[in-house]
């Protein structure tokens, strides 16, 4: 009688006879995990992504809004008297440029026109130091319009050969002390321009017996009135000139936004 065929065994070891195709899909297959789980533990987590700054106290500042910026001050518009502030100077500087020059024609007509000389001395100085009020180039043209006398038609008095250099140099030196400064030197430079014609008048015959012009009562009297009426209307120029520009600076400062 015919056997029936063993029953097929159990294999207990079927990693033993598993064949090598089987094998290598295995590794493939575990091969892929790894790398799926070393991709997923690479991966940051989502509270490191988005935690990016940290409080002072240790906790996340989770959907806080950024801290809102200063907004830049606002410029202030130009007030009415800054506006005008550019027109007003150069309406001043046209009428400084027109008083000097009017000063200064009226001088070359005194000086043109023939007259006394004590008249003429008198205007001369006054005159000068007006004029130096408008710009310190009109003072030093009024200077050489004292020689204007010697190119007219009439001669010029005689007392003017000796007026001419004496009170021009005087002039001259008082001058110079008066653009040092402003209101302080302005006693200096009268001091001068009077010790000058007084040291002139007490020594000058010493050297000089002929030289009497300068101790002469009219001349220094024209002299030095002249010189004083210039020199008062030069500090009250400069001291409303200071007056008006602290009053400016007081009221800018009032004007300022705070």
């Amino acid at each position: 009688m015919t056997k029936p065929p063993a029953s097929e065994q159990s294999d207990p070891h079927p990693e033993a006879v598993q064949p090598a195709g089987g094998q290598a899909a295995s590794e493939v297959t575990s091969s892929a995990a790894a790398d799926v789980d070393r991709t997923v533990v690479a991966r940051p987590g989502v509270d490191a992504a988005v935690n990016l700054s940290k409080s002072s106290g240790g906790e996340a500042d989770l959907g806080r809004p950024s801290p809102a910026r200063a907004a830049p001050p606002l410029t202030p518009l130009p007030s009415r008297a800054e506006e005008d502030r550019p027109h007003r100077a150069r309406f001043l500087a046209f009428l400084r440029l027109l008083g000097g020059w009017a000063v200064l024609g009226v001088l070359a007509y005194v000086m043109w026109t023939p007259g006394e000389w004590q008249n003429s001395l008198l205007l001369w100085v006054a005159l000068v130091i007006l004029a130096d009020e408008f710009g310190g180039w009109f003072g030093y043209l009024g200077l050489l319009l004292g020689g204007l006398g010697y190119f007219s038609p009439s001669v010029p008095p005689a007392q003017w050969l000796v007026i001419l250099p004496l009170v021009g140099g005087a002039l001259m030196a008082l001058l110079l002390v008066k653009h040092s400064g402003g209101v302080l030197v302005l006693p200096f430079a009268g001091l001068l321009f009077a010790g000058t014609l007084l040291a002139v008048a007490r020594f000058g015959p010493k050297f000089d017996p002929t030289l009497r012009l300068p101790s002469n009562d009219t001349f220094l009297r024209s002299a030095l009135i002249a010189m004083l009426a210039g020199l008062v209307f030069s500090l009250v120029r400069q001291l409303i000139g200071l007056w008006l520009l602290r009053r400016g600076q007081q009221s800018g400062r009032v004007d300022v936004p705070t």
